[in-house]
C-alpha cells in the first residue's frame, strides 16, 4: 500500500496528489519571489513612469514636471491612469508567464 491506490485504468491517485502538492509549493514560492520582481510602464513619451511588483502593487510613480500643466489637469490625469493600467497589465503578464512555466500552461482556477 506504500505506492498508493492504482485504479483499474492505471491511474494512481496518490501520485497525482503528490504532484499537485509539489506544484502548489512551487506556485507559492513563485508568488513570494514575484513580490520582489518589478515591471515598468511609461506613457506620454516618458512623462509618466510607474513601477509595479508581481503582486500588482504600485511601487513608484514618477511624473516629469513638464507634464504638469495647470491648464490641462485632465490630460495629466489621463496619462496617470494610462500608466497605471499599463503597469498593472505588465505585472499580470509577468505573473502569468511565471505561472505558465510552473504549470506548463495549465489553467488552474484559484491558484493565482
Amino acid at each position: 500500500m506504500g505506492r498508493g491506490y492504482t485504479m483499474p485504468n492505471g491511474f494512481n491517485m496518490q501520485g497525482l496528489m503528490r504532484q499537485a502538492q509539489k506544484m502548489q509549493e512551487k506556485i507559492q514560492n513563485a508568488q513570494e519571489e514575484l513580490k520582489s520582481k518589478e515591471v515598468e510602464a511609461t506613457v506620454g513619451g516618458g512623462a509618466i513612469k510607474v513601477v509595479f511588483n508581481g503582486s500588482q502593487e504600485l511601487v513608484s510613480i514618477t511624473i516629469d514636471k513638464e507634464a504638469v500643466d495647470p491648464e490641462d489637469v485632465e490630460g495629466l490625469q489621463d496619462l496617470v491612469k494610462s500608466a497605471i493600467n499599463a503597469g498593472i497589465t505588465k505585472s499580470k503578464e509577468m505573473v502569468q508567464n511565471e505561472m505558465n512555466d510552473i504549470t506548463g500552461g495549465m489553467n488552474i482556477p484559484g491558484m493565482f
